[in-house]
């Protein structure tokens, strides 16, 4: 596991430190869960979904990637 640190402001600290508290979780499950949410992954998750893809439809990795990237840039554009 890699270590990280970031600078907050001290409200948002203390916001994402309650939070946390009151979910029962730990600061970095809920930076963890919101990159999930945000659909931040590595290459190789990235690959294993496209592979994952291509094998329920015709699709060959060329166009499931295509697909993929589309819909990843349709939802961080909707944000």
């Amino acid at each position: 596991m890699t270590r990280l640190t970031i600078t907050l402001s001290e409200p948002r600290y203390r916001a994402l430190k309650e939070t946390a508290a009151l979910r029962g979780k730990t600061i970095g499950q809920l930076v963890d869960e919101s990159l999930d949410f945000y659909g931040v992954k590595s290459r190789q998750e990235a690959m294993e979904l496209v592979r994952r893809a291509r094998l329920s439809s015709e699709m060959n990795e060329e166009q499931a990637l295509a697909l993929a990237l589309d819909e990843v840039q349709k939802i961080r554009r909707s944000r």
